[in-house]
């Protein structure tokens, strides 16, 4: 079951596994406990589709969060990289994947009904898409923009270039073309 985890092949599965069976008392029953603590109280975020103990969690019932801001992201795993840099504010719409043609996966497919809805919701003013910089990621975000056309709100994506700390040489082309046509007054 653990080589079935993503980045774990059959070898490090192994590992992990007599890891576990030779610490036994010291961390595979907290681990089974806490694993069963998941299964009972971790729920999907009906508003947002964040993972929390709470619905609605505890994201979207933070009133310190600027009602405005709607980011938008492809999994609960992009929500909580934003949340750890602490980038922005807002509120959030997970939409549990991308689109991806070759993969099957339609609109009906991830909850964008839900963040069209939300995107209409008077107080919301800019809806920024934290996609990936990949043909899925640029292919949803292009039917979002769609969708939105008669929505009252500015739609933004995040910024595509130069990493911070980056060196050019170490750089695709396709990276040093998208910062160069999206460079900034200095």
């Amino acid at each position: 079951m653990l080589a079935k985890l993503p980045g774990l092949g059959p070898r490090s599965a192994r590992r992990a596994a007599l890891h576990l069976i030779k610490k036994r008392e010291l961390l595979m029953a907290p681990l089974t406990a806490a694993l069963q603590t998941a299964i009972d109280k971790i729920v999907v975020c009906k508003t947002c589709g964040n993972i929390d103990t709470h619905d609605p969690c505890t994201v979207c019932t933070d009133l310190r969060r600027d009602q405005s801001i709607l980011v938008v992201v492809a999994d609960v795993a992009d929500l909580w990289a934003l949340e750890r840099a602490s980038a922005v504010n807002g509120r959030y719409h997970v939409l549990g994947g991308t689109l991806s043609p070759l993969d099957g996966v339609g609109p009906s497919d991830l909850s964008i009904d839900a963040l069209i809805a939300r995107a209409h919701e008077p107080q919301v003013k800019e809806l920024i898409l934290a996609l990936n910089a990949t043909v899925d990621g640029q292919t949803t975000a292009h039917y979002i923009t769609e969708l939105l056309q008669d929505a009252n709100v500015k739609v933004t994506r995040l910024a595509h270039g130069v990493p911070v700390g980056g060196e050019l040489d170490y750089l695709d082309e396709g990276t040093l073309s998208a910062a160069m046509k999206q460079r900034t007054l200095f």
